[in-house]
């Protein structure tokens, strides 16, 4: 078996400890996709399309909604569905994502512990994520993440979106942090760009969605296999001590 644990790259040094820790949510804190495969199959369903199979969605999950469901309507990567088959599909995707956002979403093993550790450290924490704020702070509130984070910029609260690096800087802004003493932790190559933008350090955590591509190839700072590694990488005390 791989050992993924620590496993520095060169790129930008990781401060020793952060002033902030900046966390993406879907893939990183939060396993969503038995929640969005069970919407885009409803969604499939009002439009008279059979449905997909969850490992499917979990490859598709990472640009946001709209190219969500264009994939699911097409099952290609950069598939476009006709405009209006593509709006009935959206439209009943979102009124069932409003419905169960939280029914089978969980936070990946590990995550509760590296927040709490990384808390007790005295490190601010935040989310920036692509998913729509409507969805962000309820699913945060939902699985008890939302106590942890100081400050939380979803999809919308900034003209662009990650990869752009707009949303970091206005997380980092918002928390009285530096830029390069702010710390990202992503599952994606979205979110490795989007730090190079900021001028952040990043981590990446290896089990999240990157369309079925090895983290390594976007080369990350580092790599982790769980949230509950990272305070040893920052030189504080581990999840288990804090959580003990």
């Amino acid at each position: 078996m791989r050992d993924n644990t620590l496993k520095h790259r060169s790129s930008f040094p990781i401060p020793q400890p952060p002033e902030l820790v900046l966390l993406d949510l879907d893939g990183t804190l939060v396993d969503s996709v038995p929640d969005l495969a069970d919407c885009v199959n409803a969604a499939l369903e009002a439009v008279g399309l059979p449905p997909r199979a969850e490992h499917e969605v979990r490859l598709w999950v990472g640009n946001g909604v709209v190219r969500l469901v264009h994939r699911a309507l097409t099952g290609e990567m950069e598939g476009e569905a006709e405009e209006g088959l593509f709006r009935r599909a959206l439209e009943r995707f979102q009124a069932c994502y409003r419905e169960r956002y939280a029914s089978r979403s969980r936070p990946f093993p590990g995550v509760p512990e590296g927040l709490a550790a990384l808390r007790a450290a005295g490190i601010p924490l935040g989310c920036v994520t692509n998913k729509p704020g409507a969805f962000t702070r309820p699913l945060l509130e939902a699985l008890g993440l939302a106590p942890f984070l100081e400050v939380v910029v979803a999809g919308g609260e900034t003209r662009h979106q990650k990869p752009h690096p707009e949303p970091l800087l206005e997380a980092a802004r918002r928390a009285g942090a530096r830029p390069e003493h702010t710390l990202l932790v992503g599952d994606s190559v979205n979110d490795v760009r989007a730090a190079r933008a900021a001028g952040m350090p990043v981590v990446a955590v290896s089990y999240g969605y990157n369309h079925g591509r090895d983290i390594r190839e976007a080369a990350p700072d580092a790599v982790l296999d769980s949230l509950a590694q990272l305070p040893a990488l920052l030189g504080l005390p581990s999840a288990e001590a804090a959580g003990g």
